[in-house]
């Protein structure tokens, strides 16, 4: 992945601040839409096998919506980055991310007004889930293809492991370890304030997300044009 070095030093926080929006987006879909998550594949396949189990409480269309819609965000994202050479990538990443925020205002404008407990048998909560989970696959997508080391933005499993697995404990030498712990907090920062913020409103919540994704957007597309020192 070839890059300026202004481009690779401003991706790496790009990334942190997109795994905040995990955190947010997952608040949101878990808390206020019937037990599902949008942006974590792994527990959204988990409660849907629950679901089909007929555990109280889940939603098997709910869940359904969710991976589907997340899988057809992924293929937005995979034919985005499908046009990127090895000098291109991160250029074209950006305009996933672009995407993924298009995505999400989207659903920050089908959230206004929304009361779960007024609307459990409407249509609101799934264009909820399906533009957050299209939101969350199509970044998913650019986020694998650049393949920066330990910024999957929504999934901790390999990035906590690398802090045990490459610790000094474990006769490690702690590679990339503030990077790790630095994932691992913003997605546990936007969780929780995704957590408070919906006891007052979904659609701040995700307003929220829409501005810090276009925040990390606009800072790529910047450091993209800024021209490096020789």
């Amino acid at each position: 992945m070839a890059s300026s070095p202004t481009t690779e030093k401003a991706i790496p926080y790009a990334l942190i601040g997109m795994t905040a929006v995990t955190g947010l987006v997952d608040a949101v879909s878990f808390l206020s839409l019937g037990r599902v998550f949008t942006a974590n594949m792994t527990g959204n396949v988990v409660i849907l096998a629950f679901a089909t189990a007929r555990v109280p409480g889940l939603s098997i269309t709910y869940s359904l919506t969710a991976l589907l819609s997340f899988l057809l965000g992924a293929i937005f994202g995979g034919r985005t980055m499908t046009r990127a050479g090895a000098d291109s990538q991160i250029r074209f990443a950006a305009q996933a991310f672009v995407l993924e925020m298009v995505f999400l205002s989207l659903a920050s404008f089908c959230s206004i007004g929304y009361r779960s407990d007024l609307l459990e048998h409407s249509f609101q909560p799934f264009a909820l889930i399906a533009f957050t989970a299209l939101a969350m696959g199509t970044r998913n997508a650019a986020v694998r293809k650049l393949a920066i080391p330990d910024l999957t933005t929504t999934v901790l499993t390999l990035t906590i492991t690398g802090i045990g697995a490459d610790s000094s404990l474990a006769h490690g030498n702690n590679p990339r370890l503030a990077r790790r712990v630095e994932a691992v907090v913003a997605m546990f920062l936007g969780a929780a304030v995704g957590a408070v913020i919906i006891r007052y409103s979904i659609s701040a919540a995700l307003w929220l997300a829409t501005a810090i994704s276009a925040l990390c957007s606009a800072a790529l597309f910047r450091a993209l044009r800024t021209p490096d020192e020789p």
